[in-house]
């Protein structure tokens, strides 16, 4: 498990997570899981030899059963390393949202590929001089930061696929990102154990650099309101910076196995770590504390 983006909450009380091929539903209110997707039991496009089975698959919310899935590539050795849903803003209207909405898929074939969700076609394939680990979306859609197997990322024009700036100064390959809710704001996580900040308006060096304890930085997240950035280690370490303080104020979390993933509910009341170990794996949930002083006494 290279990647750790496997934890995403949708509300304060609902989490999905992914494991052993499974999709499941956490509800931290009724304390129920509930599996929602098991890829053994899908129908995919038949495999032409050997190798690793790069297959994405969507399933809406409110229904029940996959309503699609495909190969990404036919490389039969590529892997899927992330997913990212957002709104296409050239097609965008108050009438049509749905028919906006794209799925960003990164493999490492050196590719990104982006299909439309509401008819699952293949809209746009670009090609990169490296195994592609992560893309994120800027707020309003505008912008994809690419990272992958170089020391450098980019920010794309995701119309055309080209670099429209570059990320240089972390040391090692990257593996993860994350766009402040302003969109000003891009961070970065890295194997040489630093998460990078990015003023997207001047891309000549990074803003400050938050160095981790012992591992490359897998996951980033930030809060919704934009107050809060977390980013995990592969093991045992996480971290919450205060962006009202200008990072400069933080609170690390030691905990005990591999980490699978980060997410901050949309009210940020709540924050969720994955732990993707066979005897101690389980989900973590950080609820908000109002009565003290937020980084004081939240996680």
């Amino acid at each position: 498990m290279q990647l750790r983006n496997l934890v995403w909450a949708t509300t304060k009380h609902d989490v999905y997570t992914m494991h052993n091929q499974s999709v499941t539903h956490w509800s931290s209110l009724d304390q129920i899981s509930t599996e929602l997707i098991n890829a053994d039991d899908c129908i995919v496009p038949k495999q032409r030899g050997h190798g690793s089975q790069s297959v994405a698959m969507v399933q809406r919310l409110e229904d029940d059963g996959v309503v699609f899935s495909t190969r990404v590539t036919e490389d039969e050795n590529a892997i899927t390393n992330s997913l990212e849903i957002y709104q296409d803003p050239n097609l965008l209207s108050a009438c049509n949202s749905s028919g906006s909405k794209r799925l960003a898929a990164t493999s490492n074939d050196s590719s990104i590929r982006i299909f439309d969700i509401e008819y699952f076609d293949l809209l746009k394939h670009y090609t990169f001089p490296w195994s592609v680990n992560s893309v994120s979306v800027s707020p309003n859609g505008k912008m994809f930061a690419v990272l992958g197997d170089h020391e450098d990322g980019l920010v794309v024009d995701p119309n055309c696929g080209k670099a429209i700036g570059s990320l240089k100064g972390h040391l090692d390959y990257s593996f993860a990102s994350a766009w402040h809710p302003d969109g000003n704001i891009l961070a970065t996580g890295s194997q040489d154990t630093t998460c990078r900040l990015w003023d997207i308006r001047n891309l000549s060096q990074s803003l400050a650099v938050l160095g981790g304890r012992m591992g490359s930085i897998r996951c980033i997240k930030f809060s919704s309101d934009g107050r809060f950035l977390a980013t995990a280690e592969p093991v045992d370490f996480v971290h919450i910076y205060d962006s009202f303080a200008d990072y400069g104020k933080s609170h690390e979390i030691d905990l005990f196995g591999e980490i699978a993933g980060l997410s901050f509910s949309p009210d940020t009341e709540a924050f969720y770590v994955g732990i993707a170990d066979q005897t101690y794996g389980g989900l973590i949930e950080f609820t908000k504390r109002h009565q003290h002083h937020y980084l004081d006494s939240l996680w």
